[in-house]
């Protein structure tokens, strides 16, 4: 009974640390488990959450519409890579982002990411995409039929 809730309060906590804010996590190890036990690409968003216009204008017209959360909750792990100057991030949070920023080669904000669970670039978004929720769910869909 005990390893049960052990194992129940575990999984609560992962979910937790995943779905963050709206469906955003920021916990990338958390989010490659929960893509690989569910079988979905992780969405990694590069972000200056609190200073870039691009990043503030794609997550107002697309990131924060319904028709993407919808897609998204059925779709993909989000994972949020912050890079803000005015929210504090931890120290676990901001060295984890700083590495991702490395490993990725990302440059600019917004880049948006597919990977898989495993971690392997599916496809890349650099820069405001116009058109809304729908042409991003688009781009997102291009990059997994490429994927399989």
């Amino acid at each position: 009974m005990n390893k049960t809730l052990l194992t129940l309060g575990s999984a609560l906590l992962l979910v937790a640390r995943v779905v963050a804010a709206e469906g955003w996590g920021t916990d990338i190890a958390a989010a490659k488990a929960l893509a690989k036990k569910q079988g979905q690409p992780i969405l990694l968003d590069f972000t200056g959450s609190d200073w870039c216009g691009w990043c503030i204008k794609m997550k107002k017209e697309s990131l924060d519409q319904q028709a993407f959360k919808d897609f998204a909750a059925k779709n993909v792990v989000l994972v949020e890579v912050d890079f803000p100057n005015k929210k504090t991030l931890s120290a676990e949070t901001k060295k984890q982002n700083d590495d991702l920023k490395k490993q990725y080669k990302v440059n600019g904000f917004p880049t948006f990411l597919l990977i898989d669970a495993d971690g392997k670039e599916l496809g890349r978004q650099v820069g405001y995409l116009k058109g809304g929720p729908d042409a991003f769910i688009a781009k997102i869909g291009e990059w997994k039929k490429a994927a399989k």
